[in-house]
């Protein structure tokens, strides 16, 4: 079970801070995770200036430039923000019942250690 997922708000903890031109201490929602090389792509984290080349589309249109994309972060540099407080919190599990029709079954369930409080 994976502690960061899609969709979460994570923010940074590593790097250089943000008077320095870094991204530490900045948060964002998680838009993918790359579980074969354990990293994030985290929105507005970690901005590249990609070049490309020119070509040629179906419609006949000149496509290349200069775009500004998201690179991904390794997923040891940014920790889960705690719903209740807004800072970086760690990951914990805990096991509870779940009943589904009429079946009961017990699942893992993520939760911010800090104030205990679940996470979906």
């Amino acid at each position: 079970m994976a502690k960061i997922k899609k969709g979460d708000l994570v923010q940074v903890i590593t790097g250089a801070k943000q008077d320095r031109g870094g991204d530490r201490g900045k948060q964002g929602k998680v838009l993918h995770v790359f579980t074969d090389t354990n990293r994030v792509l985290v929105e507005g984290i970690n901005r590249v200036t990609k070049h490309t080349k020119a070509g040629q589309s179906d419609r006949g249109t000149k496509t290349g430039g200069i775009e500004i994309v998201e690179a991904p972060i390794h997923i040891s540099n940014v920790a889960l923000v705690d719903p209740s407080t807004k800072k970086p919190t760690r990951v914990g599990y805990r096991l509870e019942t779940v009943e589904r029709n009429g079946r009961t079954r017990t699942v893992r369930v993520r939760y911010a250690k800090s104030s205990g409080k679940d996470l979906a």
